[in-house]
């Protein structure tokens, strides 16, 4: 995070030092805490604790006390270094220090930061004396498994931020508030989008009929668009026998991302997909080809299922079942540019469309040679690859980074990246080139010279994972969605009983158009309606009375602009048709 006085860098430096403050006022008031690990993260602090009973609120408090004295005592913060087993000996007591230490290789310098009488384990850097600090704030508690595996023990984990001064600090503050407005996960639920159940279990949400709604209508823009691209639709099974996904790879690479039904030894063992490109290959494999036939492009709207790790769950952002417009292109080495750029040009098209073109970077990811046994293929394979995908991603002038080791496991790709409301970035979209697993399915066709060859695949997504798309678009909007994604574009407000018959034709008329229409006949005051009608983000509002009703007319109420005045209905459905034809923003 950049700031105007210091820059991204130097404030990792800051916040890590806030840590060690953090940790030594803890170690000061509850010595009996085990201390685990404190980073900085990408917009501030948190530091790890081993305590048999949870912080509470006023705990935080307290700790804050502790950590002004600290800060005031101005301690220099100094490194020093430790022997293996001088280390070890140095944090006797404290489990958690003891395993990273031993986890480190031999032969490597195993340094420490000292401030007063407290001194941790830590690579650093750090600043050189606690009084730097100025302004700080212990922002939350919450529970974390060490080394994020939930096969660990729970620990304590306490959330931060800091600064040069008390502006910023405030500054920041006002930021996560506004962050917290937007939170899907909590506006959402309050539009009744979705929720979730603990009988159903995490990473599994329910969409409520509002946010099934928008799902609905971004899955048939979807499809709609990728047909007139030349895609042909699918429908695969949601599972198969592990037979598929040991050709494939996965059953060696991501099984324990799998939901695996049966044991070793049953005659059969089925796992739900995670994916759905082996399941399109059979579709290829189903006859013999001709280069005159690709490319072949597949499309599906796929329901997938991930086991992820229960600390990772976190609204619709990351789950376990999910939807993804997924699709594999098998094309020729020389139609492989062309269909990389088609792919490309696609999901720009439907970020732009979102409006969310503008909150994205791109991350060329690679492999890590150093790892080879997590990816298939021979390391001249990967770098011919990777090669001929930077060649692509340059004559394309995408402005990326490059990513050692987060490639998929049988080829580079795109990541196209984004973050929520609370800077946690994740993948939204990717186009990755596979030149492993069409020779794994003895997938083939025959050249111009008459020869049997393999083809280039292209995986990739249109709007990525649907419920991470939703999410993002309510935290964009603040729930106030666009008119033509919005679940309900309008409602009608008769202002008393007497009205309900007219407001019942209206409704009706906007209906049979094609509109999302609700109508509010409930015995309140037509003030009490409308401020019921903006706080559930409906695009329009349409007032029903005496004037009205007599003169074939309705009063128009934009949630954005407030009163239009009155129109006719045809003059009201001719405006916002064009706005929804338009896909305004």
């Amino acid at each position: 995070m950049s700031n105007e006085f210091i820059k991204p860098d130097e404030m990792q430096v800051f916040w890590h030092t806030t840590s060690h403050i953090l940790a030594h006022a803890v170690k000061r008031l509850y010595p009996e805490v085990k201390l685990a690990i404190g980073p900085a993260t990408d917009s501030g602090f948190y530091y790890d604790f081993d305590t048999k009973t949870p912080f509470t609120a006023d705990d935080l408090g307290k700790i804050e006390k502790e950590m002004k004295r600290i800060i005031k005592e101005g301690l220099p913060i100094e490194r020093f270094e430790l022997e293996k087993s001088e280390a070890l000996e140095f944090v006797k007591g404290e489990p958690y220090k003891i395993e990273l230490i031993e986890g480190i290789p031999a032969g490597e310098a195993i340094t420490f930061y000292r401030q007063g009488d407290f001194a941790d384990l830590c690579a650093g850097p750090h600043l050189g004396k606690t009084s730097a600090v100025k302004a700080y704030k212990l922002l939350s508690v919450t529970g974390a498994y060490w080394r994020g595996d939930e096969k660990n023990k729970m620990l304590q984990r306490i959330y931060g931020v800091s600064f040069p001064d008390r502006q910023q600090l405030d500054e920041h503050l006002h930021r996560l508030e506004e962050a917290k407005k937007r939170d899907h996960n909590r506006l959402g639920r309050e539009l009744e989008l979705f929720t979730t159940s603990e009988y159903i279990g995490q990473g599994l949400p329910i969409l409520m009929p509002k946010g099934a709604r928008i799902m609905q209508i971004l899955q048939r823009f979807v499809e709609d668009e990728e047909e007139k691209r030349g895609y042909q639709l699918t429908k695969t099974p949601f599972m198969a026998k592990s037979d598929l996904y040991k050709i494939s790879g996965h059953w060696d690479h991501y099984r324990d991302g799998m939901f695996i039904m049966g044991k070793e030894g049953d005659k059969e063992i089925f796992a739900l997909r995670p994916m759905t490109c082996p399941f399109q290959f059979q579709a290829y494999l189903s006859k013999m080809r001709s280069y005159r036939d690709l490319p072949i492009r597949y499309n599906e709207t796929a329901t997938l299922f991930r086991n992820e790790a229960s600390g990772e769950m976190h609204g619709l952002i990351r789950v376990r079942q999910f939807t993804l417009s997924e699709g594999h292109i098998v094309c020729t080495p020389e139609q492989l540019e062309d269909e990389f750029r088609g792919s490309l040009d696609l999901a720009s098209f439907m970020l732009k469309t979102l409006g969310l073109d503008e909150d994205v970077s791109f991350r060329f990811s690679k492999w890590d040679a150093q790892n080879r046994e997590k990816y298939i293929g021979s390391p001249e394979q990967w770098e011919n690859t990777q090669n001929i995908m930077r060649s692509i991603l340059d004559r394309l002038e995408i402005n990326y980074v490059e990513a050692e080791g987060e490639a998929a496991f049988y080829g580079p790709k795109l990541d196209i990246q984004i973050k929520n409301v609370h800077g946690k970035e994740d993948t939204l979209i990717t186009i990755q080139v596979d030149f492993q697993l069409a020779e794994r399915f003895e997938m083939e066709y025959i050249d111009a010279d008459g020869q049997k060859k393999h083809p280039y695949i292209v995986h990739r997504s249109s709007i990525g994972c649907y419920e991470r798309t939703l999410a993002l678009l309510i935290e964009k909007y603040a729930g106030a969605f666009p008119l033509w994604l919005a679940p309900v574009q309008v409602k009608v407000l008769p202002i008393s009983e007497k009205h309900f018959d007219y407001a019942e034709a209206v409704a009706a008329r906007l209906q049979a158009c094609g509109f999302r229409v609700e109508k509010d006949t409930r015995n309140e005051k037509i003030g009490y309606k409308i401020r019921e009608a903006q706080k559930q983000k409906v695009p329009y509002m349409l007032i029903a009375g005496d004037k009205e009703e007599e003169q074939g007319t309705v009063s128009v109420r934009s949630r954005k602009d407030g009163e239009l005045g009155t129109l006719t209905l045809d003059e009201f459905i001719t405006a916002i048709q064009e706005e929804i034809k338009n896909k305004t923003i």
